[in-house]
């Protein structure tokens, strides 16, 4: 009689454990967040007090430099980077509850231009991308993924296009050092370039939420301008990430037709599959705020906590950014987004001040 080989069972992880895994790096995204915005109030307030020039500095940007800080020098432990790798989903839900501080009325008033420079943006930086990935001898599929993450949404383009166009590991990993490094570059750079130019809330915010990829640098970006800035970063972010699936299609059915990754069989399907849902979400609660079924408390309450969203998200913002890994990834990446970057971030710019002199906002 034969011998029989058991085979041992793998059992699925339970809810409520996997929740559990999470906590701890929820509690560090908190307890991070927070610390920033307690050196916002107590920075500021000392230097006054002792009649020091010190630049106010918002709760944004401490709480993505004491994520930089812990990072890239002691490093995240284990235990806390799977809550650490939730600060994507604060980020949806913070722009979920950010809805209700906008009414349909602001948002198709500012639809059409923002539309405009959308479909502008994304044939900007597809083609400067595509061309610089040609000139710096980029493997092909590395210069998409590089067109697909500056031209929509960043580091979740690059991830929702990698299987659509059957692009390596290691291709995709490029193209998201480039993307995160030039991200993190534009949170320092871009209100510095605002302030000096002397840019309107709404022109800063439009122009953050066009030129830089990834959504949660855009909305930090906008934050740290002001809070009406963040709006309007947010509300053309939206926007462009509203395009993803529809981007990702097309590359997918170009390199389907070169047999060169896996056919797309319900365009339908696929486009809905890519769509950020939480963009739903956004128009759900404003289309309530508009007809009224929010209280001016409860408008209050819902932007409230919008904030402490975005208080985790920066905070994640700062702790997922390793610069040292950034920088095993090669240079000809990195060279290829730094030029591609500066350029679309130039021509937005160019349209952007443009549009404030000419519709005045």
């Amino acid at each position: 009689m034969a011998d029989v080989i058991t085979v041992p069972q793998v059992r699925p992880v339970q809810p409520a454990l996997r929740f559990l895994r999470v906590i701890p790096g929820i509690l560090l995204l908190a307890a991070v967040g927070y610390a920033g915005k307690l050196l916002e109030q107590n920075v500021g307030a000392y230097a006054k007090a002792h009649h020091w020039t010190f630049p106010n500095i918002e709760y944004v940007l401490w709480a993505i430099i004491l994520g930089l800080a812990i990072s890239n020098t002691v490093g995240v432990p284990e235990i806390f980077r799977s809550g650490v790798a939730t600060y994507e989903f604060w980020l949806k839900a913070g722009i979920v509850l950010l809805g209700a501080r906008f009414l349909l009325g602001d948002i198709l008033k500012l639809g059409g231009v923002s539309l405009v420079f959308v479909a502008v943006e994304l044939t900007i930086s597809i083609v400067i991308m595509t061309l610089l990935g040609h000139w710096l001898g980029l493997s092909p599929k590395l210069t998409s993924l590089l067109a697909i993450g500056s031209s929509i949404c960043g580091v979740s383009a690059i991830i929702a296009a990698k299987g659509a166009i059957d692009a390596d590991d290691e291709d995709s990993s490029y193209a998201i050092a480039a993307i995160l490094a030039l991200g993190a570059f534009s949170l320092f750079a871009f209100p510095a370039i605002g302030h000096a130019l002397g840019l309107s809330d709404h022109a800063f915010g439009l122009w953050a939420g066009l030129a830089v990829d990834n959504t949660a640098e855009a909305t930090a970006a906008g934050a740290i301008y002001s809070d009406a800035a963040a709006k309007f970063a947010v509300l053309a972010k939206t926007t462009r990430n509203a395009t993803i699936g529809f981007v990702v299609l097309g590359y997918a059915l170009y390199w389907a037709r070169k047999a060169q990754g896996p056919g797309v069989q319900n365009k339908a399907a696929f486009v809905w599959q890519k769509f950020p849902k939480f963009v739903l979400g956004f128009l759900l609660i404003s289309t309530l705020a508009t007809v009224g079924f929010f209280s001016k408390p409860q408008i209050g309450d819902l932007a409230n906590l919008s904030r402490w969203a975005f208080l985790l998200t920066f905070a994640g913002v700062g702790l997922r950014t390793n610069l040292r890994e950034m920088m095993k990834q090669g240079i000809r990446p990195l060279i290829a987004g730094t030029v591609g970057e500066f350029a679309i971030a130039g021509a937005t710019l160019a349209m952007v001040i443009l549009a404030a002199r000419t519709f005045v906002f």
